[in-house]
């Protein structure tokens, strides 16, 4: 037990280190998309690589509308708890709609032998961050997140708890506290990425072909 103890503190600790490093993290998989060669994809594929980036965008957007401007915080500053919108079903969207990003990056880029390696890289990176965060929220939060914890699923909904999925849904339409302009103007630094990516590889098509 002890040795299991060590472990997860040495994971949540890897984890703070990783969310304060979270700007320059990312840099390595854009190098390896826009470096490596590939071959421009098909309409079908490229379309595919699309809607999976807007999917995971209108994911974040979804969820910045609940949980404002501390999702762009580099420090370990916390907010109150977000039980509506899209954190009444997983506990984690930002970063589902983060992986969602990058896999539809490596499939517009035709590179769907990396979408694995982008799963498995920031699966690894998330989880310990997610569970650095989550000691942060149990130790300022106590029974309320320990609550939330245990009814909604940290990357998946959970089915069959008292928090079912249309009670989910019921508190998940209260008015979100910020409004779409606001929600728009905190992810602008998304929207330009995504527009700029698209742009870069272009390029890189372009280039080579």
């Amino acid at each position: 037990m002890q040795t299991q103890h060590r472990q997860a503190d040495g994971v949540a600790k890897f984890g703070g280190w990783l969310f304060r490093q979270r700007t320059w993290l990312p840099l390595p998989i854009v190098a390896a998309l826009l470096s490596i060669p590939s071959t421009a994809p098909s309409l079908v594929v490229l379309a595919a690589g699309v809607t999976t980036v807007a999917a995971g965008e209108a994911l974040r957007l979804w969820a910045v509308q609940h949980i404002g401007v501390i999702s762009r915080t580099r420090s370990d500053r916390l907010g109150p708890l977000i039980r509506t919108g899209p954190f009444g079903l997983v506990r984690n969207p930002l970063y589902v709609g983060n992986l969602l990003l990058w896999i539809g990056f490596a499939i517009s880029a035709g590179m769907l032998w990396f979408v694995p390696v982008i799963a498995l890289v920031l699966g690894v990176e998330y989880h310990a961050i997610v569970r650095w965060e989550e000691g942060l929220l149990e130790e300022r939060l106590g029974d309320s997140y320990r609550t939330y914890k245990a009814e909604v699923g940290r990357w998946l909904p959970k089915t069959g708890r008292q928090s079912s999925v249309a009670s989910l849904q019921s508190e998940a339409s209260v008015s979100s506290p910020f409004s779409w302009g606001e929600t728009l103007f905190s992810e602008r630094g998304t929207l330009i990425a995504i527009a700029l990516g698209y742009g870069l590889l272009w390029m890189k098509f372009a280039v080579s072909g």
